[in-house]
C-alpha cells in the first residue's frame, strides 16, 4: 500500500538525461512509495524499446534540423516531444502498481480544467475521440513505471514532419493523418500551460492517494550513477539499435501492434533475427530471437522452435507468438 508520495521535476530538457533519471528513479523508489516525475524534452522523437527507428522516424531530417532521437525502456510507438508537451512518470513497487489509479490522477487533473477527458483503447487518453496522451509501462522484478505524454500546445507540423506513421496504423485508428488523430489541451482551455498542468497533477495525485506530497530529496540521487545511465541513453548503439545483414523482411499489423521480422540466413540456417515492434510487451522479441537463432530455415524447424519456448514465458504471450509464427511460416 502506498504510504508516501514524492515528486521531482527534471532540471533540463535533454532527452538522454531525462530518460536516464527516469530509469534511476525506478531503482530508487522505496517500498510503499510512489514517485511522480515530471519532465520535458526539446524537439525529440522517442521510439519504443523494440522499434526500428528508421521506419518510425525521419531521423536524418530530425537531426539536420537540430532535433534528437532517443529510445526508452518501455514498449509502444514513437512519439514527438517538444516544449508544448509535458511528460509524466509514476514509479512505484510492483505490488502497488495500479494502472487504473494512476490514470485517474491524469484524468482528474485534466478534467479540473473543464476538459471532458476519457480513457480509450489500450493506452490512450482522448477528448472527443482525439488523442492528447499516450501511455506505456515498464517493469523490473521489484518496481514498475507508467509514463506518458500530455499534449498542451503541440506543434502538429513538426510532429508530422518527423514521425513516419505506417498507413496500416492510421487505418487501424480510422484516420488519414497524425494531425487528424491528436489534439492539444489548450484547444479546449487556454489556461492549460506547463505550470498550471503541473499544479493540477500534484493536486490530483494527493487527492487520489489521500496523502501529502514531498519533494524528492536531492541527496537520494547519486550523480555518478546518473551520469553513467545518461551515457547509455546517449550512445548510438542504444539510440539507433543494431544493424545486421538480412535476406528476408516480413511485416504486418496485428490487433496488439505492429511486427517486423528481419532474418539473416546462412547455409540453410537462421543465423540472426531482428524483431521490431510497437507492442507494449517488451519481452517477446528476445524470446523469438533466442528461439530462432541457429534453427534450420524450414517450416518444421520453425514450428518446433516456437513450440519449445518455455511455457512460463509463452503463456501470457500466446496470441503474439502465434501471430509471429504464422507470419514467418507464410514466407516459407
Amino acid at each position: 500500500m502506498i504510504k508516501k508520495l514524492s515528486c521531482i521535476f527534471s532540471p533540463g530538457i535533454d532527452p538522454c538525461q531525462n530518460l536516464a533519471l527516469e530509469e534511476y528513479l525506478l531503482g530508487l523508489v522505496e517500498p510503499d512509495e510512489c514517485i511522480l516525475y515530471l519532465w520535458q524534452n526539446q524537439k525529440t522523437v522517442v521510439v519504443g524499446r523494440n522499434q526500428n527507428c528508421w521506419r518510425e522516424c525521419r531521423v536524418t531530417q530530425l537531426e539536420a534540423d537540430g532535433g534528437q532521437l532517443a529510445r526508452r525502456l518501455s514498449g509502444g510507438g514513437a512519439v514527438f516531444h517538444d516544449l508544448g508537451n509535458l511528460n509524466f512518470t509514476f514509479l512505484m513497487p510492483r505490488a502497488d502498481f495500479d494502472v487504473e489509479k494512476q490514470t485517474e490522477v491524469i484524468l482528474q487533473a485534466v478534467r479540473s480544467f473543464g476538459i471532458p477527458a476519457e480513457r480509450t483503447g489500450r493506452n490512450d487518453l482522448t477528448v472527443g475521440g482525439r488523442k492528447f496522451s499516450g501511455h506505456a509501462y515498464y517493469r523490473t522484478d521489484r518496481a514498475c513505471y507508467h509514463h506518458g505524454t500530455l499534449l498542451m500546445h503541440a506543434d502538429m507540423e513538426q510532429m508530422e514532419k518527423y514521425l513516419s506513421v505506417s498507413r496500416e496504423k492510421l487505418q487501424a485508428k480510422s484516420v488519414d493523418s497524425v494531425r487528424s488523430r491528436v489534439c492539444s489541451l489548450d484547444e479546449f482551455n487556454p489556461d492549460v500551460r506547463v505550470s498550471t498542468l503541473e499544479t493540477a497533477l500534484l493536486i490530483a495525485l494527493s487527492e487520489v492517494y489521500v496523502l501529502p506530497i514531498s519533494p524528492l530529496a536531492d541527496e537520494r540521487i547519486e550523480r555518478d550513477a546518473l551520469d553513467a545511465l545518461t551515457e547509455k541513453y546517449a550512445s548510438p548503439d542504444w539510440r539507433y539499435g543494431r544493424k545486421m545483414p538480412f535476406e528476408y523482411e516480413l511485416g504486418r499489423r496485428f490487433d496488439w501492434g505492429e511486427l517486423q521480422l528481419q532474418l539473416h540466413v546462412e547455409n540453410g540456417r537462421i543465423a540472426d533475427v531482428e524483431v521490431c515492434s510497437d507492442a507494449l510487451d517488451t519481452g517477446f522479441p528476445e524470446l523469438i530471437r533466442t528461439a530462432l537463432c541457429g534453427v534450420p530455415f524450414e517450416a518444421s524447424a520453425v514450428r518446433a522452435a516456437f513450440a519449445a519456448i518455455p511455457a512460463a514465458e509463452a503463456q501470457t504471450r500466446e496470441k503474439t507468438l502465434q501471430d509471429a509464427e504464422a507470419l514467418l511460416l507464410e514466407a516459407m
